[in-house]
């Protein structure tokens, strides 16, 4: 893709997206409904969607930041639901799509469409975690959600070169698919594992270097991918493994690292997710130019059965997953919370489609191993299009209203909070008792003012948490603790006024004034992030 394309592409994503947050409308239909939109403006350049780009390039980072912000103990307490969605769900719905296309399209060999099932089998990552984020959903939902996003893509993956090979002609046997599988699967897990430890080592010995430990950040994702598909075995679960690992981890590093680490991930995330998804309504013409015979109302008609299949089969399988496993064993009644219909119904309609799908399909080779052309590759080019912006139109639109007519529990904030107060409070006290501990010891010796000024810190911070469970001022709507933060800010302010004056007059030079303004800057996050908690 030349320079200007790609420029106009991310610029103008970025633009949309941003302007989604301005509305009620996810950002990701947003996007896709801008890509469509702009696609049929004559001057557009042509975007074609490259899986040698989207797969190794994109996916890497997209997952790399879940996974990092995602909870490795919330993911291992709901490892079962996860799994049976991530893995039982996505092999069931590639069987499924995969025979009720070969039913519906006439010539149509079944291995070509397994291809189709498992390409359109696994919900998109990006759109999953943004809508839930979005949506205020239940902790479990939200964790279960982002568990299966995590992991679904290795799955369908793994599924679409087993289901390849057969339609090809490259395969032997369904054992062979089967091996296949099994080494993708625990090649890829080991693979991480072995790289988890030595990256975390290693970024802990960086410490007193920030820059250096973000530039191993930023590598760390595409050397796991790239080491694991180097021997054949799943390059997203090894992401995902390194990511959880260095993730749960994250409290080891120095504090500069995590603070840049933060929001240079948020930053590539937002310009990826924010592309990717104008890139698949950018994908309209590039599809409709390869139909060639496939056109009129029947091509339409078997779109609208694959798109019925894929939204049916979750359901098929998220309601028996949720509820037998409980109905068969006492012990997981006991240990998992109880649920109803009503979770099953959100966690079935959050099936959105997105750019793997796209991906994937685009990577079907033009001919099998015999030299003759793949079966119907336009037409599994297409059902996969029309799939991916039916689900996050269809699905994506209506899923906030779906929770508000179910009345779906959102997070409990004054318990969270409560939580966070408590937790506090018994670090504070901690850390006063191991100053006092400090203090004893001639080296650590204090003028009684700044030794004070330690302790009026640490109760600050203890009492911050607890002062928003308090009254409300009337006037501007504000707790105490909301009010003391705005204040501190806008003294911040002021002094930063002041520094920038100095400057001018020449009282102080430009890197004085750098220093100056990070010192509040690092000050200012710290406001920032207790009234964002």
């Amino acid at each position: 893709m030349a320079v200007m394309p790609l420029f106009l592409l991310v610029a103008g994503s970025a633009a949309v997206a941003g302007l989604a947050r301005r509305t009620p409308v996810p950002a990701p239909l947003l996007l896709v409904t801008a890509g469509l939109a702009a696609s049929a403006v004559p001057g557009v350049p042509d975007y074609t969607l490259d899986p040698h780009v989207v797969l190794p390039l994109v996916l890497p980072p997209l997952l790399h930041t879940a996974a990092l912000d995602s909870s490795y103990l919330d993911l291992r307490a709901n490892l079962r639901p996860v799994a049976l969605l991530s893995v039982g769900y996505v092999l069931f719905a590639t069987l499924v799509v995969g025979y009720a296309a070969y039913l519906v399209i006439p010539d149509l060999p079944l291995s070509a469409a397994l291809v189709l099932g498992a390409v359109v089998a696994p919900p998109d990552a990006v759109a999953a975690s943004a809508i839930a984020r979005r949506l205020g959903l239940p902790h479990r939902i939200t964790t279960i959600l982002q568990g299966e996003s995590l992991v679904n893509d290795a799955t369908a993956i793994t599924a679409y070169k087993v289901a390849l090979a057969a339609a090809v002609g490259t395969a032997a046997t369904w054992g062979d698919g089967f091996k296949e599988f099994a080494l993708a699967s625990i090649g890829g897990i080991g693979i991480g594992v072995v790289l988890m430890v030595p990256l975390h080592w290693l970024r802990v010995r960086l410490r007193e270097s920030a820059l250096l430990e973000n530039t191993l950040s930023l590598l760390i994702p595409f050397v796991a991918y790239a080491a694991a598909e180097q021997v054949r075995a799943s390059g997203v679960l090894a992401v995902v493994v390194v990511g959880l690992y260095l993730g749960h981890r994250s409290w080891q590093v120095d504090f500069e690292t995590r603070l840049q680490e933060d929001a240079v991930w948020k930053v590539i995330s937002f310009l990826l997710e924010s592309a990717v998804f104008a890139l698949i309504g950018l994908q309209l013409p590039v599809v409709l130019s390869g139909l060639g015979e496939f056109t009129g109302p029947q091509v339409l008609g078997y779109a609208a059965v694959v798109f019925a299949v894929v939204v049916l089969a979750r359901f098929v399988w998220v309601f028996p997953a949720t509820f037998l496993p409980r109905f068969l064993s006492a012990r997981i009644r006991t240990r998992e919370p109880d649920t109803n219909w009503t979770a099953p119904v959100i966690v079935g309609w959050a099936g959105m489609r997105g750019v793997v799908s796209l991906a994937i399909a685009f990577s079907i080779p033009a001919t099998v191993h015999g030299g003759g052309p793949f079966p119907a590759r336009n037409l599994v080019l297409f059902l996969t299009f029309t799939t991916v912006i039916a689900t996050l139109v269809i699905q994506g639109l209506t899923l906030p209203v779906l929770i508000r007519a179910l009345r779906l529990p959102g997070r409990d904030a004054q318990a969270e909070t409560l939580a966070e107060a408590q937790a506090q409070n018994e670090a504070s006290r901690a850390a006063e008792e191991y100053l006092d501990e400090l203090l004893q010891d001639e080296r650590n010796a204090l003028p009684g003012p700044l030794s004070d000024r330690l302790r009026t810190v640490m109760e600050r911070r203890r009492n911050a948490v607890w002062e928003r469970l308090g009254a409300v001022n009337e006037v501007t709507g504000e707790s105490a603790d909301e009010t003391y933060r705005r204040l501190a800010r806008e003294m911040i302010d002021a002094e930063r006024r002041v520094f920038v004056q100095l400057r001018d007059a020449r009282r102080i030079d430009d890197e004085m004034l750098r220093t100056l303004l990070r010192r509040l800057d690092l000050e200012e996050a710290a406001a920032y992030r207790e009234g964002a908690s």
